[in-house]
């Protein structure tokens, strides 16, 4: 490995040599561990550290708070999740594919999926920054879904019932299957094919 394979540019708004994206790998594999186990309210960062064999110094250098650590699974869930690589040429059919996509990403995992709502709605400046990364690469795929001639004022409107329906779920008012039918549906009646 080249020395800038050895070097990553982590959501924590730094850049990490390889030993220390691997510490940043271990506290976020570690964090989905103590989440499932004791669930958000009890999750510290102290138990994450602890779980992942690091010192609680070691996990406070990367994430700020709970929320922060949690915000950055989501980020690298996203990231990891591949865009739905749809061909139909409508492009209604490659959004609906987008937005599903997007909203089943923690749906399986009930700690993860309630925690993710808190913790993204929180006030955390590095929250804030993966807030708005993760943003700006939902309304990347959204754009592209859309193809090249994309309406701005329809891609907002897409954000903004994929963000409402998450908090919604997130609140436990419905599923997050129940959810990604909401948001299609939602989504169908924006792009006038409902």
């Amino acid at each position: 490995m080249s020395e800038s394979d050895s070097i990553s540019l982590e959501a924590t708004r730094r850049r990490l040599t390889g030993k220390q994206a691997d510490t940043v790998e271990r506290l976020t594999r570690a964090a989905l561990v103590v989440l499932t186990r004791d669930g958000f309210s009890g999750m510290t960062i102290r138990l994450v550290a602890a779980e992942a064999g690091v010192a609680t110094a070691t996990a406070y250098t990367y994430f700020s708070s709970k929320e922060h650590l949690v915000a950055e699974i989501f980020w690298r869930r996203l990231l990891a999740s591949r865009s739905p690589a749809s061909e139909d040429p409508d492009p209604t059919v490659r959004v609906l594919a987008e937005l599903r996509n997007i909203a089943l990403l923690v749906a399986e995992e009930q700690e993860l999926s309630g925690a993710v709502t808190g913790a993204l709605l929180g006030a955390d400046p590095d929250v804030e920054h993966l807030r708005t990364r993760i943003g700006i690469e939902i309304r990347g795929r959204l754009a592209r879904a859309l193809g090249p001639d994309a309406d701005n004022e329809i891609i907002e409107l897409l954000e903004i019932i994929y963000a409402g329906a998450l908090v919604r779920a997130g609140m436990g008012y419905e599923s997050y299957s129940e959810i990604a039918d909401r948001i299609e549906r939602a989504a169908l009646r924006i792009l006038g094919t409902a």
